[in-house]
């Protein structure tokens, strides 16, 4: 991609897996990179790093090839700063040291390093805390530390592999909105591995899927959650996402029929989010009682497949066709709800979106 601040096509092979994925990014872009645990999201950031060799492809920073088939420029000489959920501050210096030990390396001196790390001691929210080493500080001030060091280098490209993966919820969020108002006031170029669609919504402006070592979908933030092209997608994006067909102006997949008004016969998905769905108990507790049951437009009888647990109460897993519940605790209680048990499902076709697929 021609003048792009970052571009990517990284082929890597290895025994039992190949990443075959490109990326580009504008400067000061944070593009967010999402998949399943071994698609390659890893595997990408150290082939960008400079840590994995590419089988073929190309990495480019600015207009500058730091990899490909000929060309593999040492990872500390490619403008390339990697983070991950370890900031690996080094444990016997302060964390003034620590981000000064960056400048020094760049060739600033020690009075002047020490002033600029405070600076962005400031700018991450821990101001007074130069003098404290990094086994006095919480896992989230280290995470602090580290961002702080990394950025104050002013890398051209700043790798982020789950940052905040393991910070509790709370200390999370505060590192979430540090990072949201320093990315862009650095005008780093970042790509952030995450598995939480709140850090891609709130950091990113482009969002990458990849599965099993390949690019599935990419696009603005907003649009690739809000019309995901595949199953993990939906999962991310917290929506259903249906399989079904259009035949004669009705939408079906399994035991649920919808209208499908505009669309021409063949392949088409449906999108709804699980708390738009009602759930309702039988009085037949039989998969072939429950089966005799005559469903109206919308509703359908489906078994209960698995519960999972959620923040906000239960989701409920059923089959034929696969479709996820979201529930209060208390009416999963209510109802009784195990694996195997037939209930009735309903989704108003006015909160559904069909599209082609």
């Amino acid at each position: 991609m021609s003048g792009a601040a970052l571009d990517v096509h990284a082929a890597v092979e290895r025994r039992g897996f190949a990443l075959d994925a490109a990326l580009a990014a504008r400067a000061g872009e944070t593009v967010a990179v999402m998949g399943p645990s071994g698609a390659g999201k890893s595997t990408l950031l150290s082939a960008i790093a400079g840590l994995h060799r590419l089988t073929r492809g190309h990495v480019r920073v600015g207009e500058r090839t730091v990899s490909d088939r000929r060309t593999h420029v040492a990872p500390q000489r490619r403008g390339v700063v990697l983070l991950g959920q370890d900031p690996h501050l080094f444990p016997h210096l302060s964390a003034r040291e620590n981000i000064a030990f960056g400048l020094r390396a760049r060739g600033l001196d020690r009075a002047h390093a020490a002033a600029e790390a405070d600076e962005w001691l400031w700018r991450v929210g821990l101001p007074g805390a130069g003098a404290h080493r990094p086994g006095e500080l919480s896992g989230g001030q280290q995470q602090r530390v580290g961002l702080a060091r990394a950025l104050a280098t002013r890398p051209a490209v700043l790798l982020l592999d789950e940052p905040l993966t393991a910070l509790d919820p709370e200390t999370a969020g505060g590192v979430r909105a540090m990072l949201a108002e320093q990315l862009p006031a650095a005008h780093t170029t970042t790509v952030l591995v995450t598995h939480d669609a709140v850090d891609a919504a709130a950091l990113a402006e482009t969002l990458v899927l990849l599965e099993d070592g390949r690019v599935t979908q990419r696009g603005a933030v907003r649009e690739v959650l809000a019309a995901p092209a595949t199953a993990f997608g939906a999962v991310v994006a917290g929506l259903n996402r249906v399989p079904g067909s259009v035949t004669d102006g009705q939408w079906r997949a399994g035991g649920l029929v919808l209208p499908a008004r505009g669309l021409s016969d063949g392949d088409a998905v449906a999108l709804f989010r699980p708390g738009a769905v009602s759930l309702e108990t039988l009085a037949e507790h039989t998969w072939t009682g429950a089966l005799r049951l005559t469903a109206a437009a919308g509703a359908w009888v489906a078994r209960v497949e698995r519960l999972e647990q959620t923040v906000a109460g239960v989701r409920v897993h059923t089959a034929a066709p696969a479709v996820a519940v979201d529930l209060p605790i208390d009416l999963v209680a209510e109802h009784g709800l195990t694996p195997g048990l037939p209930v009735r499902l309903r989704v108003e076709g006015s909160v559904v979106r069909l599209l082609p697929g």
